[in-house]
């Protein structure tokens, strides 16, 4: 099978796939978690079969004509299939997790449907070549998400999944216009037409606006601390894999790869996320809902992988690249160990837990081996990242803002170790057991894919350093 057979099967197959699993759940119950279980498993391998080509330096554009400059493009290089990967393997791992998480629940179908839609429309951005139909698929992933956080239909979730799905979409509909206006200087929506083109500053700011809104960056935030409403294993989705990565792809992609930030950005922009970064942190160390917790400090990290990429230097932008499948693991195994907890003592304070470490002793191990990574100490695969990225930016000539960084990564410190003291240390509270298998070997995997990321660091490196060489043309 060809490259571009592979990337064409790796879109359309998740997103075909969703609309059978209502006909697979008119079969039985059975038949429809097997469908959404091959389905998600397909995707995963697809992209990994690529990895040979991007590791290669391989880079394929797909062209199909079409009217009125809507052409339909893929670009196929190492960037956009390490993206692939990542995302649609962790999907792969939260669809099997979910086998034993919403068991029980009502609306199962529509459940796999829309998050199997969720990772098709992810392929489909990821490898997008059009602004138009990157726009596309950016909606349907807004569309999932909105049901998704709503999935349990009470009438405070709904209005949750409300605001999310408005600010996202607002923010998307802003960018588009950033998006109109390019096609009014270059006369196309082709991205591998305008590299090297210089776009106007109102530009810039539209698209930033819709970047910074889907990844949830300080004051366009306040929507996902509020998604916790929807199932752990949405929630896990939105921050790990999918939603909040889509923002900074979209950087990767348009301001690295396409065109380059004006001057003033440059500037600005670091100053800009790692601000968000750190009163992120800090609002994570003062809650007591698990979840928000782990969504303020999903909002700190993605500021991490911001600041690489606005350092414009080959360890930066390698760096981030890096962080994006650090935290897509941690993080997910975080909010999986999270969703395992919260199923047994159905509550999300963490001051009326303690003592889980007893009868969860995989889950409580899961849970330190991911905040490791996150946190950033060696061996784990968080540290290399968050250390490139901090190296890059002092050779960018940000010593200040590095120190906040740093400082940014006390916090994480501080946070993380307290929500492991109180859920899984003291006095026993709640005798929990650890009851469903398909939930413990899943984050059991992603911890010890936090451990093994960071042991075998220099084989994703190889990858990223390639896509940070083929990519960023002006540092040629």
């Amino acid at each position: 099978m060809n490259v571009e057979t592979t990337v064409l099967l790796t879109i359309l197959i998740p997103i075909l796939g969703s609309f059978a699993v209502p006909l697979a759940g008119l079969a039985s119950g059975k038949a429809r978690s097997v469908w959404a279980v091959a389905v998600s498993a397909v995707t995963a391998v697809l992209p990994l079969t690529l990895l040979s080509f991007a590791l290669e330096g391989g880079e394929l554009v797909v062209r199909k004509n079409l009217a009125l400059g809507l052409d339909f493009v893929l670009i196929i290089d190492p960037l956009s299939i390490f993206m692939a990967s990542v995302s649609s393997f962790v999907g792969f791992l939260i669809v099997v997790y979910s086998l034993g998480y919403i068991r029980h629940e009502e609306n199962q179908s529509e459940y796999y449907l829309m998050v199997l839609l969720f990772i098709g429309a992810m392929m489909g951005l990821v490898f997008s070549g059009n602004l138009i139909f990157l726009y596309l698929f950016w909606e349907i992933i807004a569309i999932s998400c909105w049901r998704l956080i709503g999935f349990y239909r009470q009438p405070d979730h709904v209005r949750k999944a409300d605001k999310a799905f408005l600010v996202t979409f607002f923010g998307a509909v802003v960018m588009l216009l950033g998006f109109v206006q390019i096609y009014g200087v270059t006369n196309t929506f082709d991205i591998t037409a305008m590299r090297g083109t210089l776009v106007p500053g109102t530009a810039v700011l539209l698209i930033l606006f819709g970047i910074f809104s889907k990844s949830a960056t300080i004051p366009l935030h306040t929507w996902l601390p509020d998604a916790g409403v929807a199932p752990t294993t949405v929630t896990a989705l939105l921050h790990a894999a999918v939603l909040v990565k889509i923002g900074v792809y979209a950087f990767a992609r348009l301001f690295l790869y396409t065109f380059r930030l004006p001057d003033g950005w440059q500037e600005a922009l670091p100053i800009i996320v790692m601000v968000s970064s750190l009163v992120a942190a800090g609002a994570a160390a003062v809650e007591n809902d698990i979840k928000r917790i782990l969504a303020y400090s999903t909002i700190s990290q993605i500021g991490y992988i911001f600041l690489g990429f606005t350092a414009m230097n080959a360890a930066g932008i390698s760096g981030s690249l890096l962080f994006i499948l650090m935290h897509g693991l941690a993080k997910a195994g975080l909010f999986l160990c999270a969703g395992i907890v919260i199923h047994a003592v159905h509550t999300k304070d963490i001051r009326e837990m303690g003592g889980l470490i007893k009868t969860m002793p995989v889950t409580a191990v899961a849970f330190l081996a991911c905040a490791f990574s996150v946190i950033g100490i060696p061996p784990f695969g968080g540290f290399f990242s968050k250390f490139l990225v901090i190296l890059g930016t002092v050779q960018a000539g940000r010593p200040w803002v590095a120190a906040m960084a740093l400082f940014t990564a006390v916090l994480t410190m501080y946070y993380l170790f307290k929500v492991f003291s109180l859920v899984f240390l003291g006095e026993a509270k709640h005798p929990a057991p650890e009851r469903t298998k398909s939930m413990v070997y899943v984050v059991a995997v992603l911890a010890v894919l936090s451990l093994a990321a960071g042991l075998f660091v220099a084989y994703p490196t190889k990858l990223t350093n390639i896509a940070t060489t083929q990519m960023s043309w002006w540092l040629r």
